[in-house]
């Protein structure tokens, strides 16, 4: 079964991440996680500056090395940036010393404690020590954008029942999912104004 919206439970069980916003604003956060990537951030850049548009991408400090004029164009349009770590490491499956290093060493890159773990997953633990120094940032409803066997129709039928003030909605700037975002973003931008929402960045 797959899960879009995060059940409140979540939120209970991990009071250390944030996984959503008010509900009394019309304001949704748009965030993009992998990046910066020249095959599609670009894009995304492009399509969310034609709605004067404003989100959070997660950047990977790799690809940051690799890609610092994207990087730079980022931040240079209005958007916000945090950490997905050095690597894109999977914190069950790395070393603590690593992982921490490769946190830290990421956020000194994008220059603030806004911190996303790669794939949703850490423990416990490592976040009640890694929130006395960062801010971390979950997700209220996730795309599927990476995964082909989910129709684009699903997703967005989803977008428009789940996604509601407060709304943290993750998507990707990385190469595999390229033609997938081209074909789910356009339309839940336009959800997202349709629902007479307003899209804004994450703060530290």
């Amino acid at each position: 079964m797959r899960i879009y919206k995060t059940p409140r439970a979540l939120h209970s069980v991990f009071p250390k991440r944030t996984w959503g916003f008010s509900l009394e604003k019309n304001e949704v956060y748009l965030t993009f996680d992998d990046g910066p990537n020249p095959e599609i951030t670009p894009w995304i850049l492009d399509e969310l500056g034609k709605h004067a548009i404003h989100a959070t991408f997660f950047c990977v400090g790799e690809n940051i090395l690799r890609y610092p004029q994207l990087f730079e164009r980022i931040k240079e349009e209005g958007h916000q940036v945090g950490s997905h770590t050095m690597k894109h490491e999977k914190s069950p499956e790395t070393e603590w010393s690593v992982y921490k290093k490769s946190v830290k060493d990421c956020a000194a890159l994008v220059g603030n404690n806004l911190f996303r773990p790669p794939y949703g997953r850490l423990s416990s633990w490592r976040a009640r020590y890694l929130a006395k120094s960062y801010r971390i940032i979950m997700w209220t409803w996730l795309s599927y954008d990476y995964d082909a066997q989910v129709p684009v129709k699903e997703i967005l039928g989803r977008a428009e029942r789940e996604v509601k003030p407060g709304s943290i909605l993750v998507l990707h700037d990385n190469q595999k999912v390229v033609h997938r975002v081209k074909e789910i973003l356009p339309p839940l931008i336009d959800i997202i104004q349709k629902k007479d929402l307003k899209c804004r960045t994450i703060s530290f």
